[in-house]
């Protein structure tokens, strides 16, 4: 498939400032496709894996956005953050990433507690605290992996 580029080409930033966008990101916010044909949009913790190009999430094994994905593994993410102020101290600047990929459920039960532990280091102040959370609830958290197929980003002044 042929995504879109960038409308205003002047605002578009580099794949390697999306990568570092969504290095520090904290927050993203997940779109599937949900019921009804009705987009189902939820802000999300997240981990991106740059050497696997992947985005890894997690959730209930149960739920809207489960559903959503067996329905269809087409996603869209999006991140923004690196708030600036340049010129006006009421227009900041700020950072924008959207990915587009297909996203599945992790199956194997070591992935997932695998996935789990990369996912917790990003969160989490030690790595002692996220092998205890992980011996702990490690087999309840269902994670998600998407395989990123187009990333793009843009930079815009809030005015």
């Amino acid at each position: 498939m042929e995504f879109r580029k960038i409308r205003k080409r002047k605002n578009e930033i580099g794949i390697a400032a999306v990568k570092e966008l969504l290095i520090q990101t904290r927050r993203g916010v997940l779109a599937v496709n949900g019921d009804g044909g009705y987009p189902y949009a939820i802000p999300i913790n997240f981990l991106y894996d740059e050497e696997s190009n992947r985005i890894i999430v997690h959730g209930s094994k149960k739920g809207h956005k489960v559903d959503a994905l067996k329905k269809s593994d087409k996603v869209c993410f999006t991140v923004y953050g690196n708030e600036t102020i340049k010129d006006e101290s009421w227009a900041p600047y700020l950072e924008s990433a959207v990915v587009f990929g297909r996203c599945h459920l992790v199956d194997s039960l070591e992935d997932n507690i695998r996935y789990v532990r990369q996912f917790a280091l990003k969160y989490y102040p030690s790595a002692e605290l996220v092998e205890e959370e992980t011996q702990a609830s490690g087999r309840a958290v269902q994670m998600f992996v998407i395989d990123i197929e187009h990333m793009s980003g843009k930079k815009i002044q809030e005015r």
